[in-house]
């Protein structure tokens, strides 16, 4: 019977800015200056502590949340983009369902991480010095151990004997999805590829 169900929607929205988890919901200043830690619970697993979720009943309040959170998002420049992203933006979206009958209540959660990496790197292609290299070389070994983590996964689940671990636990990334990429879940990717030669190394990794 429909009307012994409730449903709660919940969404928010973090970036991962130098290997520090941000909520990208509250103001720059009132943020932490080590971020926000990674925690894990036995039962609902990987969560952050301390992160702001934003009840959200229809599609334009999670556009408006997000419109919110991108005014807070990490930008620099540098010699390939004047507005480059320094970060990568983590928006999840998480779906209750409460069903009530006489002796129980019963919860199901499902949870959509839209996911917008920020792009490797070359130093000697973005000129980049100072904090946009540090920023730069974070990125680059948070996407390399992306890679890794996807790798190890491919090889288990293709039926490969192997007792290496997972490598969740090497980048903040990878930490935070560990639900995701480990879990009963489904993923869908969409690729920014570059023509140029230049940018060769970039295309064949990202692919």
């Amino acid at each position: 019977d429909d009307a012994s169900k409730d449903f709660e929607v919940k969404a928010s929205m973090v970036e991962i800015y130098n290997e520090k988890v941000q909520d990208l919901l509250i103001n720059p200043n009132k943020r932490p200056a080590g971020g926000l830690k990674i925690r894990q619970h036995p039962s609902k697993g990987v969560y952050v502590e301390g992160l702001h979720c934003s009840p959200v009943s229809s599609y334009d309040e999670i556009e408006a949340l997000m419109s919110k959170g991108n005014k807070n998002r990490s930008i620099g420049s540098h010699a390939m983009n004047a507005t480059s992203s320094r970060a990568h933006t983590i928006i999840s979206v998480e779906f209750k369902q409460i069903l009530h009958t006489e002796k129980m209540k019963t919860e199901k959660l499902s949870i959509i991480n839209l996911v917008d990496l920020a792009g490797s790197e070359k130093s000697s292609e973005t000129g980049a010095s100072g904090d946009r290299l540090k920023e730069g070389c974070n990125i680059n070994k948070s996407l390399s151990t992306l890679g890794m983590v996807i790798t190890v996964l491919a090889e288990k689940s293709g039926g490969k004997k192997s007792n290496k671990p997972v490598p969740y636990r090497d980048s903040a990334l990878t930490r935070m999805l560990q639900n995701a990429l480990g879990g009963n879940s489904k993923t869908l990717m969409i690729c920014a590829l570059s023509p140029a030669s230049s940018n060769y190394e970039e295309t064949l990794g990202t692919l």
